[in-house]
């Protein structure tokens, strides 16, 4: 029985053993997992704290950049041709979208995009700062934008910010001389003359928008706001404005430049009309245009190919880089060089039968009848090509070389536009250089009616016969009136530069202005059935460059088997010739014959100019 006596004490041994261990293990657990936690608060806090309270910070005060509005641009008159909207740019924060798969997914339904393309954009974001937000596509509409905000909380890390975008409201309008804007590029963001721009921002890439891209750009501002978890702004706590751009005012008059752009619908060809007393380019237009409101957004690359490829050239300002044979206009530079190296003088005649013999070679005029016994003045009114031709063989290329180069021919104007051209004003050593080939007598014969190798602009045959008009002064080519803040202080106003004087007496540029009347007044004139008018007194001068051989020229006419082959039209000419107010160049890509080609238009953007500015003048009241 002993052994029972003791079994409740035997038993409660063990059973406190047993508790004893159980307990122990527990605590022993409870310690353990108290040392994961408390290693794992050391690494978050101590090890990683800066790095998380960064991000942390970041996810939920954030600094953000806001774009300034670009300035505005007018015509010279106030007239506003460029001016700026809202747009609607979509992002996406890839560290606020998760899970970003999902939040794409649902971002589709509302707006159609391209899936490997914002997978590209997010991966190649993600190798800088997850935080920063990655522009998915600019200008979504405000049907996109309803849509989106409307379903706000199911897409998180979607941005949507309101951005100036530029409007060119008469789209198309002035295309090649106001220009358009582009994304910047990297060289151009490491070329440091971008100070305030990003990458993604828009720059000027063409024209105006180029030109003046300093003053027009502004400079940005930033504010910090606060977020959700969402990455969607609920407060913003402090605000720099950013800067607006200073607005243009061209020296272009709006309803000058849209006749000319009229005019030159369905033709191919470029128009200038300038100031003759300021150099003040009034119209500049070259057709075909192209459409800048198309490069706002990104031109796609179909859009681009058919622009490039196209044989009119339409991304040319013909104006300013157009390089085409003078042809008869060029005249008044050998006039010049004749009378002023004593060649001849007012009462020299030649005869005109219609041909000149050289050589060999029969030079032909473009009268085959002849024009009979003529002077300077009549070879001025008539266009007699062998009158010339007897002056280019007195004068050879280089003397007639030397006064064209100072007539400003064979160089750029120094016009405030990118990609202006030289021209070509040959030489005998030029030539020699060029075509290892010495110069032959005969060229002397095209060169002084204009053909052969001499190149120039329509914009650099304006200034030279605006200096013809105003006395001798050859003014710079300006498009810029004036720079001005949004409140209308005046940051820079253009004055007019002097470039040169041409190489000629009073008494050689009286004959010369009178034979350029006499072109459009004399019975006998080329320009006298398409460009006189009753009212105004215009002066000038027509051209017909040649493409091919006048037999060429001649079959393809006949047969009416190319286009192509037809002479380039040219009329340059100014008003009121005593006192000009406005010189006028035209160019028409095979528009055959200057008088008619090129004529009738220059005739309509003068008398339109100046009856604009008989109406614009003050009433004076009589006493």
């Amino acid at each position: 029985m002993a052994p029972l006596k003791n079994f409740h004490k035997y038993f409660y041994t063990v059973d406190n053993d047993w508790y004893k261990r159980r307990l122990f293990g527990i605590m022993i657990a409870v310690f353990v997992a108290f040392g994961i936690l408390a290693s794992r608060l050391f690494y978050l806090q101590i090890i990683r704290g800066d790095h998380y309270f960064k991000m942390s910070k970041n996810n939920c005060i954030r600094i953000q950049r806001v774009k300034p509005v670009r300035g505005l641009i007018f015509d010279r008159n106030g007239t506003l041709l460029v001016e700026n909207r809202p747009s609607f740019d979509l992002s996406i924060i890839p560290c606020d979208a998760k899970p970003i798969e999902l939040t794409i997914d649902k971002l589709f339904v509302y707006v159609p995009l391209f899936f490997d393309e914002i997978h590209k954009k997010i991966n190649k974001k993600k190798l800088g700062h997850g935080y920063r937000p990655v522009l998915l596509k600019k200008d979504i509409g405000r049907e996109a934008l309803a849509s989106i905000s409307a379903h706000r909380f199911e897409l998180p890390g979607i941005v949507i910010d309101t951005n100036p975008r530029r409007n060119y409201i008469y789209d198309a309008l002035s295309s090649h001389l106001i220009g358009y804007l582009g994304e910047i590029n990297a060289d151009e963001l490491k070329s440091g003359s971008y100070r305030y721009k990003k990458g993604g921002d828009a720059i000027g890439k063409y024209g105006v928008e180029k030109a003046y891209d300093t003053y027009l750009s502004g400079i940005p501002g930033g504010r910090i706001v606060q977020v959700n978890a969402n990455g969607q702004v609920v407060e913003v706590l402090d605000t720099v404005e950013p800067e607006p751009g200073n607005n243009i005012f061209l020296t272009v008059d709006f309803a000058l430049q849209s006749i000319a752009e009229a005019q030159l619908k369905d033709k191919v060809g470029a128009v200038v009309a300038m100031d003759p007393s300021s150099g003040d380019i009034l119209a500049m237009a070259s057709s075909p245009t192209f459409s800048q409101n198309d490069f706002i957004n990104g031109i796609s690359s179909d859009q681009w190919h058919r622009l490039v490829s196209n044989p009119n050239r339409p991304m040319m300002n013909k104006a300013v880089q157009g390089l085409y044979p003078p042809a008869s206009t060029y005249k008044i530079v050998t006039a010049i060089a004749a009378l002023e190296e004593g060649l001849i003088d007012e009462n020299t005649t030649f005869y005109c039968p219609g041909s000149y013999q050289y050589g060999d070679r029969v030079f032909s005029c473009w009268k085959e009848q002849g024009h009979g016994k003529v002077n300077i003045i009549d070879a001025l009114v008539q266009s007699c090509d062998v009158f010339f031709y007897h002056m280019g063989k007195k004068l050879g290329v280089d003397r007639l070389a030397w006064y064209a180069t100072r007539c400003g021919l064979g160089s750029q104007t120094g016009i405030n536009l990118d990609l202006e051209s030289g021209g070509l004003i040959p030489t005998a050593e030029w030539k020699k250089k060029r075509t290892g080939i010495s110069w032959q007598g005969g060229e002397n014969l095209s060169i002084a009616i204009g053909q052969g190798y001499n190149l120039v602009t329509p914009l650099q045959m304006a200034v030279l016969f605006g200096a013809v008009a105003n006395g001798g002064t050859e003014f710079k080519p300006q498009i810029l009136k004036s720079i001005q803040t949004v409140e209308g202080r005046d940051v820079k106003i253009a004055q007019p530069e002097i470039i040169g004087k041409l190489p000629v007496s009073k008494e050689t540029l009286d004959l010369v202005r009178k034979g350029l009347r006499g072109v459009v007044h004399n019975k006998h004139g080329t320009a006298r059935w398409y460009v006189y008018d009753e009212e105004f007194d215009i002066s000038g001068k027509t051209g017909t460059a040649q493409v091919v051989s006048r037999k060429m020229e001649k079959d393809s006419q006949k047969n009416k088997s190319n286009v192509s082959y037809e002479s380039h039209a040219w009329f340059v000419g100014y008003a009121p010739t005593q006192d000009p107010e406005i010189v006028v160049s035209v160019l028409i890509e095979h528009g055959k014959h200057g008088s008619s080609g090129a004529g009738p238009i220059a005739k309509e953007m003068i008398v339109s100019y100046l009856k604009s500015m008989v109406d614009h003048s003050p009433v004076v009241s009589e006493k």
